[in-house]
């Protein structure tokens, strides 16, 4: 019954759904075609009377109720509640899908698990995997019209073989005022028990794998169950239905073609047929149509569930499984790529082009970037890294010869919020920009050469002082700690390259 229209649409082209308007069975045509003829007719209806069967006085009135109509019909939230209420339904119409018990897992899991080629052997899979079908069954002709009417009484799911005589006389005699869908899964877990027991399922993990699959199974039958009991809230059909049908009901009146010689506002025109007002109900009578039609579907409508194909299918494919292809395994044989450590399996002349394509190395892999910003601007924190208070973001600090010492000034005031002796690392967040020249400090003895340094993170672990730098100039320096050490060049390492001076020093202005 479901309209399957996949292949016509794998290629987007042009108009490429247009070929689908003509279609009849599952379309909008089909379900909405008496309602919008019967809209029309009392549209049609309502403009006659109005047009030759009324006085003048009368259709003045008439035309003054019209334009009231028309101007408080647009207050009826349409959009709002149908788009909300028919996202509800969709995706309630899909998980009720997805929750149709499957006997895939619980076939492969007898297959493999439950030993023995001899009769007793192929007599419990074919048991254990009729019960497991048997639920699906139960379930099934509770929830589905079209299976019911397939299987409407307990003779009709014998005759299919579902069940044997001696079953249903258990069956019917386990008393139960709620649905008896869960009784075959608890005969499938008592046998799977005995055969445990006979050593035909060998270890306790493989009973337990098939006893987890057994209540997956279960867990669906269940969750159809209540699916079907539990409906989407009534007020909220109600409401739905209601603001579609007054909304439309309303535009019957409201949406009238006036006498375009009262001067009414907006009617200007007389054009007989409201082309707008019929594609405006086609589309929302269309849209709650829409929901109608998936709010339950395991109906007999054109777009519901194959119910009954789904049976066939799940029975026929799990006993082939659990019987005929049971032990059943082709020739191994070597590959044709055995020796062949890439392996690309050919393609038609209509896939030809697959092969032109690059391989995708990821969204960045042909990312350019400009060569400065190559630059490693800053250096990870270690664990252990401590942060400072002291930060200069963005601070442009100017270093004249007559004040050589502020640089030092700058970088060494760490010591007001740091020992003197610095055993842990410290960073610091700075710009600097100073002149180039040659100093002489006295007091130290240290000589400066400095250049154009962009310092945007200084990063002090373990003696090491990091920084980024312009290439090919040399900053020379001497700090003093708790003792006086040499000279130490900080170099760079040629071009974009970070200079390192790597003593274990302190700092002090």
């Amino acid at each position: 019954m479901t309209v399957t229209y996949t292949a016509r649409v794998a290629n987007a082209r042009f108009c490429g759904f247009s070929k689908l308007l003509l279609a009849w069975k599952g379309s909008i045509y089909k379900v909405l075609y008496k309602e919008f003829l019967a809209f029309f007719a009392m549209y049609t209806a309502i403009s006659i009377t109005y047009r030759f069967c009324l006085l003048e006085e009368q259709k003045r009135y008439f035309e003054r109720l019209s334009i009231y109509c028309n101007h408080y019909a647009s207050l009826i939230p349409m959009s709002f509640v149908l788009g909300f209420y028919v996202t509800l339904i969709v995706t309630r119409w899909w998980d009720q899908y997805t929750s149709i018990p499957l006997p895939d897992t619980i076939m492969c899991t007898l297959s493999g698990g439950l030993q023995g080629a001899d009769e007793r052997g192929r007599l419990l899979r074919r048991t254990l995997m009729r019960y497991a079908s048997l639920s699906a069954i139960l379930i099934l002709r509770s929830v589905s019209t079209a299976v019911f009417k397939r299987f409407p009484t307990m003779d009709h799911v014998v005759e299919a073989g579902f069940m044997t005589r001696e079953e249903r006389k258990k069956f019917e005699g386990l008393h139960s005022p709620y649905n008896k869908y869960w009784i075959p899964c608890v005969w499938f877990t008592n046998l799977a028990a005995e055969a445990r027991l006979e050593g035909r399922i060998k270890d306790d993990n493989t009973y337990k794998l098939l006893l987890e699959e057994l209540n997956d199974f279960r867990g669906k039958c269940s969750l159809l169950f209540h699916y079907d009991m539990i409906s989407v809230p009534l007020v909220y059909t109600q409401v739905v239905t209601l603001a579609v049908y007054s909304f439309f009901l309303v535009c019957l009146i409201g949406r009238q073609f006036l006498d375009p010689g009262q001067g009414y506002p907006g009617h200007d025109l007389d054009l007989y047929v409201p082309v707008f007002t019929l594609l405006q109900f086609f589309f929302y009578a269309g849209w709650l149509k829409v929901a109608e039609q998936l709010i339950n579907p395991f109906g007999e409508d054109d777009d519901d569930f194959e119910s009954n194909w789904l049976i066939d299918r799940n029975f026929q494919v799990s006993m082939m499984a659990v019987d005929e292809m049971y032990g059943d395994l082709p020739v191994m044989e070597r590959d044709r790529y055995w020796n062949n450590s890439n392996p690309r399996p050919p393609y038609t002349a209509a896939t030809l082009f697959v092969l032109r394509k690059p391989s995708f190395q990821g969204s960045t892999f042909d990312m350019a970037i400009i060569i400065s910003h190559y630059l490693y601007s800053a250096f990870l924190k270690p664990k252990n890294a401590l942060q400072t208070d002291i930060c200069f973001n963005n601070e442009i600090i100017h270093t004249p010869t007559r004040r050589s010492s502020q640089f030092a000034h700058a970088m060494l005031s760490i010591r007001n919020h740091s020992p003197l002796d610095i055993t842990g690392p410290r960073i610091i967040h700075t710009r600097i920009h100073t002149h180039t020249h040659t100093h002489t400090h006295t007091n130290t003895h240290t000589q400066k050469q400095l250049c154009t340094i962009y310092m945007y993170t200084i990063h002090i672990h373990t003696g090491q002082f990091r920084v980024s730098n312009q290439p090919k100039l040399m900053f020379f320096c001497t700090v003093r700690g708790n003792r006086r050490s040499p000279r130490k060049p900080m170099q760079t390492w040629g071009d974009h390259g970070p200079m390192i001076l790597s003593p274990n020093w302190a700092m002090k202005p």
